[in-house]
């Protein structure tokens, strides 16, 4: 759910920025606001609603790609340039949770201190990972597709420590986190591209719509199966 997000907030983003050549500043402004204000529902309500908590991972994606796009290519600062102030941003999020709170634990986002925190660094982490799957698409030489295919690498091994070492589950968390919106923004550009550029040739459109659409049917069935598991525990307390 978390790389389809991303996906989509790669392909959506161009839409809005590219596509309907809004351009990357307003695009930015306009993103930004809705983040807020999805993040401001997010912390008022007083429980786990799905899809407002994907809304707004969907808004950090979708505003993400347009800042990104903005520091990199409007301001000129390039992928690498823009990726190391992204990643020195995050990582001081992360340091600053860490000894403040004691943990990076998300099992631990249960006062809206920490939530600010979490929410601040899956911004700052997404904006990163567009830049960084830039780079690995248009500089490192890799294209669309062997970016994609070295990120999805990455995570596989990520998810083989998580099973067979005794790293840290919370920084093996953190770290897939962040490779999943480098894995979108490079899998988002294979379904968005022409053929000719190595690319399905879906167009941000239609990769937006797909994407939008898996992503709502994997809310609904998780949350059926949330909805249907509390329902057996409260039977059984019964």
């Amino acid at each position: 759910m978390k790389i389809c997000a991303t996906t989509l907030g790669e392909t959506a983003g161009d839409l809005l920025s590219m596509t309907l050549n809004v351009g990357y500043a307003v695009s930015s402004m306009i993103l930004i606001g809705i983040f807020l204000a999805t993040l401001v529902s997010q912390l008022i309500s007083k429980s786990y609603n799905p899809l407002l908590y994907w809304t707004v991972i969907l808004s950090t994606s979708t505003a993400g790609t347009t800042i990104s796009d903005y520091m990199d290519r409007t301001l000129g600062l390039g992928y690498a340039t823009g990726s190391a102030i992204l990643l020195t941003l995050l990582l001081a999020t992360l340091a600053f949770w860490r000894f403040s709170v004691g943990s990076l634990s998300v099992n631990n986002v249960k006062t809206p201190k920490i939530e600010i925190l979490y929410w601040t660094a899956i911004l700052f982490s997404n904006t990163l990972g567009t830049a960084v799957g830039d780079f690995l698409a248009d500089t490192s030489g890799l294209g669309f597709a062997g970016g994609a295919l070295l990120i999805s690498s990455l995570l596989a091994l990520v998810l083989g420590a998580y099973y067979y070492t005794q790293i840290s589950p919370v920084l093996l968390f953190w770290i897939a986190f962040v490779l999943t919106r480098p894995f979108g923004a490079t899998l988002g550009d294979v379904m968005t591209k022409s053929q000719e550029k190595g690319g399905l040739n879906f167009g941000t459109v239609g990769s937006s719509i797909v994407l939008l659409s898996i992503l709502l049917v994997c809310i609904a069935f998780t949350t059926f199966n949330q909805r249907k598991l509390m329902g057996t525990v409260a039977a059984n307390d019964e």
